[in-house]
């Protein structure tokens, strides 16, 4: 597992927000020699950026282990990121709604930096197992979601983000290729919600519509998600615009309290 090498204009605080980066991805205690095993800094470094974060409450040691952990302060800071700069909070009562009226699996996402952050879910009243949770990362190519705000970025957006993509085949209907990719977007632009025809994970399929500001800008996405075991895609049809409509909603929501001054622009029809 192999981080980048951060900007020499990022300094310090790059380097440590790497450090932090490769900690959480491990999502359990980590140990310093399985951290400095493929890190680019040298051991010296590495440790010293250690003892600052956990001295400031970003990284917690354990003694008895010897093993680092995300610290109680990120834990609070990360609190504070999703109430502030999430959609989630202001999503919450309308997915909550979604969830019932269809009683499938909903999930909510965002992008960073060309990968989808899924940033709340409610599950199904027969719930399925799957990847996608809450504060996990996950493919923008190969997901609803993904592919549903990939579709609504702008030329330069969207070149950025083709270069995150990793095209690895997960699945049989994974796409492999940007220039695959690029036809399906046409296509859920034209459809106004996307597919994952499992594409990701065996045995899951969803269908999800983009949160769009009135301008265009991608403010998230919204899918519903099922099993091959109990629903079709022509099954997911029926709900798309139900899912279309909440998406709409909370785009109106999260604008009103974060963008009042943006004007009338394009939605999906």
């Amino acid at each position: 597992m192999n981080i980048v090498v951060p900007d020499k204009m990022d300094g310090t605080v790059g380097k440590a927000v790497e450090v932090l980066d490769r900690v959480a991805t491990f999502g359990r205690p980590v140990r310093f020699t399985e951290l400095l095993d493929g890190s680019p800094f040298p051991k010296a470094t590495l440790y010293r950026l250690l003892q600052t974060l956990t001295s400031q409450g970003m990284l917690a040691y354990d003694d008895d282990r010897q093993t680092y952990a995300p610290g109680l302060r990120l834990v609070r800071l990360a609190h504070h990121a999703w109430a502030q700069s999430s959609i989630a909070p202001l999503a919450r009562p309308h997915i909550d709604q979604l969830s019932r009226d269809t009683g499938e699996t909903i999930h909510l996402a965002q992008l960073d930096r060309g990968h989808v952050l899924y940033v709340d879910k409610r599950n199904a009243r027969q719930a399925i197992e799957m990847f996608a949770q809450a504060g996990k990362v996950g493919p923008a190519y190969c997901t609803g979601v993904g592919k549903a705000m990939l579709a609504y970025l702008d030329e330069p957006a969207l070149e950025e983000a083709m270069k995150a993509q990793s095209f690895y085949p997960h699945m049989p209907n994974t796409l492999t290729t940007a220039q695959a990719l690029k036809a399906e977007l046409a296509a859920i632009r034209a459809r106004g919600y996307a597919y994952d025809r499992e594409e990701h994970e065996p045995g899951i399929i969803c269908c999800a519509a983009p949160i769009l500001s009135r301008n265009g800008q991608v403010l998230g996405a919204l899918s519903l998600t099922t099993s091959t075991a109990r629903s079709t895609l022509q099954d997911l049809d029926q709900l798309a615009p139900t899912l279309i409509a909440t998406a709409a909603r909370i785009a109106e929501d999260v604008e009103s309290w974060r963008f009042p001054e943006r004007t009338e622009a394009r939605r999906p029809e």
